[in-house]
């Protein structure tokens, strides 16, 4: 596949928590079945998986049908991940304003619920992935096709220009990456507002 060819799908966003996590984790499944009784997220949502005992990964996981919301700390970092499963339709920009505004848009809920907790997610840092080797492969190849791509639509979405994209990792058994820092903090209500008119 040449490189210029590759469709973003299956677009993951990693929120990272704002310094350590000040929750326990275990607090996350009740919280998560929450949304699925109660409709909270857009996608259907099904089930809350448990995977705390996994020392490097995903910690609670909620599957749902087009996307799942995972607790995760995936290289000892906490955060939390949308992973788009779902193809969409439309441009690669309307993609990745989908699962970034699905993703800012969690962690606003999360914020919410956990308020007397303190919990916080960062405004100055995140992760997007392709969780679709096939498409992506995690190669500077990948990373030369994509990043102009990254850069213009968060230029765009985060309102600042003065932002690194960086290939996180090379490794070839792993998903193409990228961490995204801004010298400003964004909004993360912003861009939670961004999925509106987006279909999910």
């Amino acid at each position: 596949m040449a490189t210029e060819s590759i469709q973003l799908q299956h677009i993951n966003v990693k929120v990272y928590v704002e310094g350590d996590l000040k929750v326990e984790p275990g607090l996350f499944i009740d919280v998560f079945h929450g949304w699925v009784g109660n409709g909270v997220m857009p996608e259907l949502l099904i089930d809350v998986a448990d995977y705390r005992h996994v020392p490097d990964g995903p910690a609670v996981l909620l599957v749902g049908h087009e996307a799942d919301y995972i607790l995760d700390r995936t290289a000892g970092r906490w955060g939390l991940v949308y992973n788009r499963k779902a193809p969409l339709d439309g441009t690669d920009e309307e993609r990745l304003r989908q699962a970034l505004g699905a993703a800012a848009s969690a962690a606003l809920v999360l914020e919410t619920q956990f308020t007397s907790e303190g919990l916080q997610f960062s405004r100055r840092q995140m992760q997007i992935s392709i969780n679709d080797r096939g498409l992506a492969p995690n190669t500077p190849e990948t990373f030369d096709a994509v990043r102009p791509r990254l850069e213009s639509f968060l230029e765009g979405a985060l309102r600042q220009s003065d932002l690194t994209v960086a290939h996180e990792d090379e490794d070839l058994r792993r998903r193409f990456s990228v961490v995204v820092e801004a010298a400003q903090p964004y909004d993360l209500q912003e861009l939670a507002q961004a999925i509106s008119g987006v279909s999910s």
